[in-house]
């Protein structure tokens, strides 16, 4: 069995959806949750968990939302990077949970974690586990408990752990009647009836059930990105006739967002600050252009409350920069990249210097 190291990164495989509503390349009707009925492209997304950084990104065509569309770019991606440098973990939704995937990823050696579908065998495992399994704490009112599973269909039986979570309050019922109004029913849950919610992981992770529980809540983090993205640097907000230029833009706003979030973060290193956040902080200003004694002078000041504490971390940069600068002839263009990486994600290496990778092809 592989084991975990996490000492490299998560690897989020996710997708969603962009909404169209003119006749481009590709806008096919398929699974669109926000706009049911209307075409839409799907972006299959390859991301660094909790450093939002985005890897790689497809634009497909509406109708290939299923992993199985995800699944040759991931491994086209992971064959571009040295085996070592592969992240320590890849992380998907149910749709993940496939016999394909999971056979690849044991293949080449890599621990996956992935949400099950609830087929009629895992719900038979889900009865059996809540008659008569030992269930341990997996943090955030869950519990868990762990079985092997072999479904049909599938090459060989593989670790589950299923996390129930107790539901106290009372619940309202919402029934959709197309042929009428929506109605309203209320369940009130007395002293003898107890109700779980549920879900079902798939993994090779030697970790213990809190730990697998926990390595997955935190796959929540990749819909910030893809609402960061979409609402507030384009992903959502620019249109082409043909798909290859859509897959240019959607490339090229991940990498400007990458940018962003790097130079971001070599103010504030503590945190991801997102776009809504730091453009009003870092970029706008208002500047005031004056004339005396033959010298034109340029005035810059930020309306922002924060404005003092933003130029001292831009007077820092500026020094870093510099010396960076002295040194220049003596790096590579990657020997400069893993200074400022190094500084940039600083709260995740502990002040470990980055170096560049071995393996990587010589430039052109």
């Amino acid at each position: 069995m592989p084991r975990y190291s996490a000492s490299r990164g998560i690897l989020d495989g996710d997708a969603t959806i962009k909404t169209l509503y003119g006749k481009q390349e590709g806008a096919e009707v398929g699974y669109n949750p926000h706009k049911p009925g209307r075409p839409s492209h799907t972006y299959h997304s390859y991301m660094l968990a909790n450093l939002r950084l985005v890897l790689d990104v497809k634009v497909q065509s509406g109708k290939q939302v299923a992993s199985k569309h995800s699944a040759p770019g991931l491994w086209g991606l992971l064959n571009r990077i040295p085996r070592d440098h592969w992240p320590a973990l890849i992380r998907g939704d149910r749709d993940w949970g496939t016999e394909a995937n999971m056979h690849a990823a044991e293949q080449a050696g890599l621990p996956y974690l992935f949400k099950q579908r609830l087929t009629k065998n895992t719900q038979r495992l889900i009865e059996r586990l809540m008659l008569g399994s030992h269930w341990v704490k997996a943090g955030q009112g869950w519990q868990a408990a762990e079985s092997t599973l072999r479904l049909t269909g599938w090459s060989r039986a593989r670790r589950i752990v299923v996390l129930r979570r107790q539901i106290k309050k009372n619940l309202t019922v919402v029934s959709q009647n197309p042929q009428g109004p929506v109605q309203l029913s209320f369940a009130e849950l007395s002293d003898d009836v107890t109700v779980y919610e549920y879900s079902v992981l798939v993994t090779t992770l030697d970790l213990e059930a809190l730990s697998v529980a926990q390595r997955y809540r935190d796959r929540a983090d990749a819909e910030n990105n893809f609402d960061e993205l979409k609402n507030h640097w384009g992903w959502g907000g620019f249109t082409t006739q043909d798909i290859k230029r859509c897959r240019f833009m959607a490339r090229i706003t991940a990498l400007i967002y990458n940018w962003w979030s790097l130079f971001v973060r070599l103010a504030h290193p503590d945190q991801h600050t997102e776009a809504i956040t730091s453009r009003p902080l870092m970029l706008y200003a208002i500047g005031k252009q004056t004339r005396h004694a033959g010298q034109t002078r340029l005035t810059i000041s930020s309306p922002h409350a924060e404005a003092g504490k933003m130029e001292q971390r831009y007077r820092w940069m500026a020094m870093f920069f510099k010396e960076l600068r002295s040194t220049a002839e003596q790096l590579t263009a990657i020997q400069c990249w893993c200074r400022i990486l190094s500084l940039a994600l600083v709260k995740y290496l502990h002040g470990r210097q980055l170096h560049p990778p071995t393996g990587l092809p010589a430039p052109a």
